[in-house]
């Protein structure tokens, strides 16, 4: 088993989990008044939702929950078949 994580101060391994995190802060978390923890974590997994739930072109143009869920019924059918 070898780790996916590389040493503290190597950039490179997770800067796309950084990037996403960076924008996540900036351009929305940062620009709206909290009132609750609560609203907080509904606001934030809502955007989420909105911004990263769209259909992308690489998965033949629907949205990455639907690709899941195609993905998975189709290896419980061949499952099924086997």
């Amino acid at each position: 088993m070898t780790r996916s994580m590389g040493y503290t101060g190597i950039c490179w391994d997770n800067s796309m989990a950084e990037s996403f995190f960076a924008t996540l802060k900036t351009e929305f978390y940062y620009r709206r008044g909290w009132p609750t923890l609560g609203r907080a974590i509904r606001g934030v997994a809502a955007c989420i939702e909105d911004r990263y739930n769209r259909r992308h072109s690489s998965i033949g143009h629907v949205t990455p929950v639907d690709f899941e869920m195609q993905y998975s019924s189709q290896a419980a059918e061949i499952q099924l078949a086997a």
